[in-house]
């Protein structure tokens, strides 16, 4: 089921795919889908829900997976991937690709008033505190405090935002 608030604007170029499975994708007020972004219900059944006047920017791919929660006045740079899902790989007798998908860590939660720059890839278990800004080409699989500024890889707090 997709949900958008009459207030939010989703480019005509966006592709959100509806769900088999019953995932919501929601849309909220104010909120800002730009053109070029995917958003696959793939891995799970969780939910995405994007918070009222939060943007995410063109070339972003949102896998739903376990479920992704975006906070209000949430910015999201060029080309990011969300991805809160993770693959079953053990049985070496068969295919990765047949091999269904390994138990969840949690989804993605995004608090409100967050920055995350260009070509970020956030994966299954992340928590991004209210008021964080991760620089951009990070990945993030664990949690970071509010109001941090986080950058590098490994990824490491270099400052607090004021």
């Amino acid at each position: 089921m997709i949900e958008i608030d009459p207030t939010a604007r989703v480019s005509a170029l966006a592709d959100i795919e509806d769900s088999v499975r019953g995932t919501r994708i929601v849309v909220g007020a104010g909120a800002v889908v730009d053109s070029f972004v995917k958003v696959k219900p793939a891995g799970g059944s969780g939910d995405l829900v994007i918070g009222a006047r939060s943007v995410v920017n063109s070339g972003c791919v949102l896998y739903t997976g376990n479920g992704i929660r975006i906070g209000e006045d949430v910015a999201i740079a060029a080309n990011c991937t969300l991805a809160p899902v993770n693959h079953a790989w053990q049985d070496r007798s068969r295919p990765i690709r047949l091999q269904g998908f390994a138990p969840g860590k949690g989804g993605i939660v995004i608090e409100d008033d967050v920055w995350i720059g260009a070509n970020c890839v956030l994966l299954d278990g992340a928590t991004i505190r209210r008021g964080c800004v991760v620089g951009a080409g990070s990945v993030v699989r664990g949690e970071l405090e509010p109001y941090g500024v986080y950058a590098g890889q490994p990824l490491r707090r270099i400052a607090e935002r004021t």
